[in-house]
């Protein structure tokens, strides 16, 4: 058998920009999903996930979508997006590992996704650029498995280089690769996995959407990316709750844009007061957060660190926190003491090192 892998990622800033053709700016973990695989000698797919310690087998015509479902459902999906876009799929055999948290944010579906993609193109030696690859994937989870997320997780997954964050612009799909050496400047990216149970996640991810789709309709704009006057929408817009939805985005894309620019200009700790404020914007304006990664977000800065804030879609998941790379231990320690004196379950903690996208595991 060969073997094939996709990271995690985690998104340093940008959240819920994706979908308004907005700018993203993940870095790929160290985390991973293996597949191991091989061509299937009978005319099915057959994948087995050592985490669900389950196996699923399908058929072509088990390719509709929403047919197979659960984690399954992910593998299927691009099985069938490569055939709805003329590719002659092999029929495989894959065994699924994976030490990318689930649920929390880290985004362990495109992971699953991009890993399958990625065995499944080498298997049937398809012609597939790798620029081609994210918006498959995407596809996949949109149309087969029936969840509206944006691009940025799978082109995370397949584009990211060891050292960087990637730029992304969600419209054209341009990418630049920002130098990311945390560690070079004395820096480390923790990150806290609060483990709190996602509340209402899909339904409030969807709803967040529309709003944010009927803005920009109201607004007689392609998507929020464009609003050129924020003040001006807002004034244009009767709906306080909608007005805080399209405050969020639109400074959210601008504050990538100025992470973007300080990072290039070698500002590791500069980038620290916008990573905090792209939190308060989630707390306040998009109404995304839990009283755990709050929480998280002001022990990690009370501890010290130079920005902190959720990561994710929200409702749940996890927090990452630029500290100084001695003092790692020391945040990280100050989380868990404030999560036990309010009851909640107890976070889990690690570094995040940006790693590369996408590829066969040597």
């Amino acid at each position: 058998m060969r073997a094939w892998f996709a990271p995690g990622r985690l998104n340093l800033i940008g959240e819920h920009t994706d979908y308004n053709d907005g700018f993203v700016l993940p870095f790929a973990l160290p985390q991973r999903t293996v597949v191991h695989g091989s061509v299937h000698d009978r005319p099915q797919w057959t994948v087995t996930s050592t985490a669900y310690d389950e196996t699923v087998s399908f058929g072509a015509d088990d390719l509709v979508p929403g047919r197979v479902t659960g984690w399954a459902g992910y593998v299927a999906g691009v099985v069938w997006a490569l055939r709805e876009a003329g590719f002659p799929v092999p029929f495989a055999r894959f065994d699924v590992d994976s030490d990318v948290p689930v649920g929390s944010g880290l985004s362990s579906s495109a992971a699953l996704e991009c890993a399958a993609l990625t065995a499944l193109a080498d298997l049937g030696e398809l012609e597939l650029p790798q620029a081609d690859r994210p918006r498959l994937a995407q596809r996949a989870e949109n149309d087969y498995v029936g969840v509206p997320c944006g691009i940025m997780d799978q082109a995370a997954a397949t584009l990211c280089r060891a050292g960087h964050a990637l730029f992304l612009d969600c419209r054209s799909l341009d990418v630049a690769h920002i130098p990311f050496d945390v560690a070079a400047a004395g820096r480390a990216v923790l990150v806290i996995n609060t483990n709190a149970p996602h509340r209402h996640a899909d339904n409030e991810y969807a709803q967040r959407r529309r709003a944010c789709e009927a803005a920009a309709r109201d607004l007689g704009l392609a998507a929020l990316r464009d609003v050129a006057d924020l003040p001006a929408a807002l004034a244009a817009l009767p709906d306080p709750v909608t007005r805080r939805r399209v405050r969020h985005v639109v400074t959210e894309n601008q504050r990538v844009r100025d992470v973007v620019a300080r990072l290039r200009a070698g500002d590791v700790d500069g980038i620290g007061p916008l990573l905090t404020a792209s939190h308060e914007s989630m707390r306040d304006d998009y109404e995304i957060t839990v009283p755990e990664v709050d929480l998280a977000v002001s022990t990690a800065l009370e501890a010290g660190a130079l920005g902190a804030r959720m990561t994710g879609g929200g409702f749940g998941g996890c927090v990452l926190a630029l500290v100084a790379a001695d003092t790692t231990e020391e945040v990280a320690a100050a989380v868990r003491r404030a999560f036990a004196a309010h009851r909640f379950t107890a976070p889990d903690t690690f570094i995040a090192e940006p790693s590369p996208g996408a590829g066969p595991l040597s």
